[in-house]
């Protein structure tokens, strides 16, 4: 028995050694205010997915002399704690603050964040490019490009009655240029909470209510995808209705999601893995386009002059 409490004792402190180390250091130039770490461990993460770059080398840089470019890639999926983004249909690389949580009362954020003149909404897949989540708990505001751009989804519970979103700025309003996001937030169970947002200087964004289920909120960005399977069906969805003639044996499900995905919705996330597994011998299309974005100014503060708001 003390053998084994030694051997579980020695696992449990290089975990956290090896944890330790995956924190990263933001110049103060681009972040402030917050620690974070990468979000999924070891080989996974890529050198090109996260990069801090600088304005002499030709980046987009919205303040000071450098900035924050993260990249997505095909295939760029992983594991962290027990969690399997290949299993599950997802890809990333983002910076979480997960060590930096919060628990209640009031707290500003501001970030400001550039798409590339080349960038493709790949909707039905759902790039998520930030989001407030909590410990042990679902993500309750996420940062989405949705099918009509970059937009707010609030998720407090995992209950429906819970679940709204809301466009902040157009696909076009997004190409090629930067857009400052500035938030202010009380964490509470109780309904005086609220979370504000501002696209350039202007309210886009204002609830007022309960801003967290569980205890502890901590702070993600960069760029998470998901639903690979949903933009290869999309994209092949004359395969699919070849494939389903030829295989008969179609659930109730799969026809619906087939319907859905012709008219470019939401097919469902499993379903649309299961479509996936059944047909893509039929698909000629199989490249998810590349996702890079670029984030600055990412900081945190009590007060709104500690975030170092851009005018």
């Amino acid at each position: 028995m003390k053998n084994f409490l030694g051997i579980l004792f020695l696992s449990l402190l290089l975990s956290g050694n090896s944890f330790a180390a995956k924190i990263v250091k933001l110049p103060k130039d681009v972040s402030s205010g917050s620690k974070f770490y990468k979000s999924l461990t070891g080989k996974y993460y890529k050198k090109y997915g996260y990069q801090i770059v600088n304005k002499d080398e030709g980046h987009p840089v919205r303040a000071g002399n450098q900035s924050i470019r993260f990249e997505v890639r095909q295939g760029d999926c992983g594991r962290d704690t027990g969690w399997s983004d290949c299993k599950n249909d997802r890809e990333r690389h983002e910076l979480s603050g997960g060590q930096s949580h919060m628990t209640k009362g009031e707290y500003w954020f501001s970030w400001s964040i550039y798409f590339p003149k080349d960038h493709k909404n790949l909707y039905p897949l759902s790039n998520a490019f930030g989001q407030f989540h909590q410990k042990e708990g679902n993500p309750i505001f996420m940062f989405k490009e949705l099918k009509d751009g970059y937009s707010i989804v609030r998720t407090i519970t995992d209950k429906d009655e819970d679940y709204n979103q809301r466009n902040l700025l157009s696909n076009e309003e997004v190409l090629g240029k930067w857009f400052d996001v500035l938030i202010n937030a009380k964490w509470t169970k109780k309904k005086d909470g609220f979370f504000k947002i501002w696209i350039n200087n202007e309210l886009k964004y204002d609830y007022v209510g309960p801003t967290k289920s569980k205890s502890k909120v901590y702070q993600k960005f960069g760029v998470y995808r998901t639903g690979i399977t949903r933009y290869l069906n999309y994209i092949n969805v004359d395969k699919i209705e070849k494939c389903f003639d030829e295989k008969g044996k179609i659930s109730a499900k799969e026809y619906k999601a087939l319907q859905r995905l012709q008219k470019k919705k939401y097919p469902g996330h499993k379903t649309s893995i299961n479509i996936y597994k059944k047909c893509k011998s039929y698909y000629e299309l199989d490249k998810v386009p590349t996702t890079v974005i670029y984030f600055d100014e990412v900081r945190r503060g009590k007060t709104k002059d500690k975030v170092g708001v851009i005018n």
